[in-house]
């Protein structure tokens, strides 16, 4: 069963093509098991409106931030909107308002 489907903005993707490949499969592994399982350890809800793909590979900490959107009741959709690689403890607020400034110019259209 599918809990939802995850979709890469362009900017994901521009970010996911410029990381070496293993760290692409292994993005994309996660991807693929948190559409299946909403495991909190690799789909976390960072606010009210902004998750994020936790994404952890050698000493590095990948996240793509993203967001539900469920305005068709047959296909639920989480949009990932940015990815960086964590560098400090909390997700920083730069990164978090970013995506909320996508997420609300994609729920405009």
């Amino acid at each position: 069963m599918e809990y939802f489907k995850a979709i890469f903005l362009e900017s994901v993707d521009d970010f996911i093509k410029n990381l070496d490949f293993k760290i692409q499969k292994k993005i994309f592994y996660n991807i693929r098991l948190a559409e299946k399982s909403n495991d909190p350890k690799i789909f976390k809800k960072l606010t009210d409106e902004i998750w994020e793909f936790r994404i952890r590979f050698s000493n590095k900490q990948i996240r793509l931030l993203s967001f539900w959107d469920k305005r068709n009741n047959n296909n639920t959709l989480v949009i990932a909107t940015n990815g960086f690689i964590k560098k400090t403890q909390k997700t920083p607020k730069a990164e978090i308002n970013k995506a909320k400034r996508i997420m609300n110019e994609y729920l405009k259209d």
